[in-house]
This record gives C-alpha cells, sequence and structure tokens, in this order.
C-alpha cells in the first residue's frame, strides 16, 4: 500500500510501530521491519552503549529501514543524534518536541525527523523546522496523552501543515488505517497493538492482563509521573490514585536512585535532565522528581512481570484486542483489510438501494 509515507522512508506499509519504553527492542522492531512496517527503537530507557547494541542488533536482523526514538530534552541527546548519523539509521523519531539544531543536523546528514506531537501549534512549530513528516497522537492513546480525540485532532493536524501525518492513538486494526487515510492521513502508528504480538518481549502473564481488559480498562491518571499518563486499571494504579503527594515523593525519590543506578547517570545528569524537563513541559520541581517513577515503573510491569507493583501504559485499543498474531500477520492483515475496505466503499451502493 503506497503513500506519502512508504514513500518517504522507502518502506512497504503505511503502518508504523512507536518506541514503547522496555518493549520496542530489537526483536520487535526488525520483525516489524521485516514485515515491510516501520519498527522504531525506544532509546530513552537505554544507555548511549546499550542504544549502540540495540542499533547493530537491528541491523543484523533486518536490512529494511528502522527508526529510534530519542528524548530531546536528555543530557546526552547530541550524543545519541551522532551516534544515529554514523549508524546511517533512516528515522529519528521524538516523543517530546525536538531542539531546532537537532532537527537541522539530523536533516543534514540525511536522517529523515518524524516527531511525535499532541497538539496543531506542536505540528506547526516541528514543520517550521524542517520535519519530514508528523506522528499526532489523540487522546485514546497510551503512555503520556493529550484529551483531544484522534477523530477530531488528526483532520485539525492535516490541515494545518503540508507533510505527511501518521495517525495515532485508537488503531488496531484494517478497520482504522482505512479511516485514518479517508481523513488524510498517510498512515497509522500503533503502540498496544504490537506490545500485544509474538516478538514482544512483555512477559506472558502481562499480555494477558492486557487481553483480559475491556474498553473502559483504562485510567488516565497524574498520580505516576505528574502529567496525564493513560494506563490499565490495576491495584496499583488505584492505590497510587488514592496516595497524597507525601506518600508519593519518597516513592519517586527511591525510583530516582534507582534509575541512577540503572542507567549509570550521576545525580548531576538527573539534576540537568530535570532542569530541561521543567523548560520543555513547564512542570514543577515536585512533577520532575514524580518524573522519576515513570521509567522504573514501566520496568516493573513491562520487563518483570510485576503487575502488582508496575504501571502498564495502554491504549484503549487493549479492550478491543484479542489475540497475539505475528507483526508479519498482522501487517499483512491490517493492509488487506483496509484496501478491501476502501474497495468497497469505491463500489458504492448496488442498485435498488
Amino acid at each position: 500500500m503506497e503513500t506519502a509515507l512508504t514513500r518517504l522512508v522507502g518502506i512497504r506499509h503505511p503502518v508504523v510501530q512507536t518506541g514503547m519504553g522496555w518493549v520496542a527492542g530489537p526483536r520487535l522492531v526488525s520483525a516489524v521491519a521485516r514485515a515491510g512496517g516501520l519498527g522504531i527503537l525506544a532509546s530513552a530507557t537505554m544507555t548511549l552503549d546499550e542504544l549502540r547494541a540495540a542499533v547493530a542488533e537491528t541491523k543484523a536482523r533486518t536490512t529494511a529501514p528502522f527508526g529510534v526514538n530519542l528524548r530531546a530534552d536528555a543530557t546526552d541527546a547530541p550524543d545519541r543524534v551522532a551516534l544515529l548519523i554514523d549508524e546511517g539509521v533512516a528515522v529519528a523519531s521524538f516523543a517530546l518536541a525536538p531542539q531546532e539544531s537537532l532537527v537541522g543536523r539530523l536533516k543534514d546528514a540525511g536522517v529523515l525527523v518524524i516527531p511525535s506531537v499532541g497538539a496543531v501549534r506542536h505540528a506547526r512549530k516541528v514543520a517550521g523546522w524542517g520535519a519530514d513528516a508528523v506522528i499526532v497522537q489523540g487522546g485514546e492513546g497510551g503512555g503520556h496523552t493529550g484529551g483531544v480525540a484522534t477523530t477530531l485532532l488528526l483532520p485539525s493536524v492535516v490541515d494545518s501543515v503540508d507533510l505527511p501525518v501518521v495517525a495515532a492513538g485508537g488503531f488496531y486494526d484494517g478497520r482504522g488505517l482505512a479511516a485514518a487515510l479517508a481523513y488524510g492521513a498517510a498512515g497509522v502508528a500503533m503502540g498496544t497493538r504490537f506490545l500485544l504480538t509474538e516478538e514482544s518481549t512483555v512477559p506472558d502473564q502481562v499480555k494477558q492482563a492486557y487481553l483480559d481488559s475491556d474498553l473502559t480498562g483504562t485510567v488516565v491518571t497524574t498520580r505516576v509521573d505528574g502529567v496525564p499518563h493513560r494506563v490499565l486499571r490495576t491495584d496499583l494504579v488505584a492505590a497510587l490514585e488514592r496516595s497524597g503527594r507525601l506518600t508519593g515523593l519518597p516513592r519517586a525519590l527511591r525510583n530516582a536512585a534507582r534509575l541512577r543506578r540503572l542507567t549509570g547517570l550521576t545525580w548531576a545528569d538527573l539534576l540537568r535532565d530535570g532542569r530541561a524537563m521543567r523548560r520543555g513541559r513547564d512542570l514543577s520541581w515536585a512533577q520532575v522528581l514524580m518524573a522519576a517513577n515513570t521509567p522504573m515503573l514501566l520496568r516493573a510491569g513491562l520487563v518483570e512481570g510485576r503487575t502488582d507493583a508496575g504501571v502498564l501504559a495502554a491504549g484503549q485499543v487493549s479492550g478491543a484486542i484479542t489475540d497475539l498474531p505475528a507483526c508479519a500477520e498482522l501487517v499483512a492483515g491490517i493492509v488487506a483489510d483496509a484496501e478491501a475496505i476502501i474497495a468497497g466503499l469505491s463500489t458504492g451502493p448496488s442498485p435498488g438501494r
């Protein structure tokens, strides 16, 4: 299926797997790439050396294009950009607004820049900086999310920028891809749907928790890290919702210490990252401190399989997904169903109806 996205990136199908922390590693990303979509490595939870190894492993598994998701406010963001350039990675993705200087540096080196945005003004800003495409996520999406539904946000962004727009938030099948194309998008991006595949390294018991949820099985909470975060409803999330800020801050301090040991960052590095986070997201220091919860609580659930002590980022589509297909089967099925739906629409109603 050819669209502006497939032509831009050199992929066969307009299907993107988002850069989910602790989930989007070489095994999943390469499987999506081999299936003809765009897989994106999640680097925010990797050290620089781990990212280098992940890129090398992905390249060993596939010759198809893939991307890397970056944190623009990370202390070592320039070093990570240099790594992408040196390794010839096809796409740089950003979960938050990138720095204009980083965009220019990547583009000068021939790396495509595809940031994720949650508002029209953000799409206009990165388009003005030279972004090659944008992923726009509506409120149905998992993880950090906004309050505007994809059905309203997507056409607003499509009308506002003159570059390929990829739709995210609420997509999991061919009907969604067909609908996104009808809205003017150049493809769809999916996180939860790819988390629930054979190649996803998420523990089986955690995958089952997702499959067992229904359409009301997620909640948007600010108790994880101070900003709206869509996650599965679990006993831990309910406890976080009941707890006050004074109860949450000691946990955040402990998680900050664990994160520092896991990533090798110094306290000075964490402080610099915190300052950058405050500037980019207008957060209080209390919220910045709470943000240390996010990677460690997600790791407990998505890596360690602790549904009792971990947070499970999830889009609302988790309540509509019932299977764990291989990525090749998933992508092929989505595209085939979308093509059939589009072809059916073009034939029009039969005579007499």
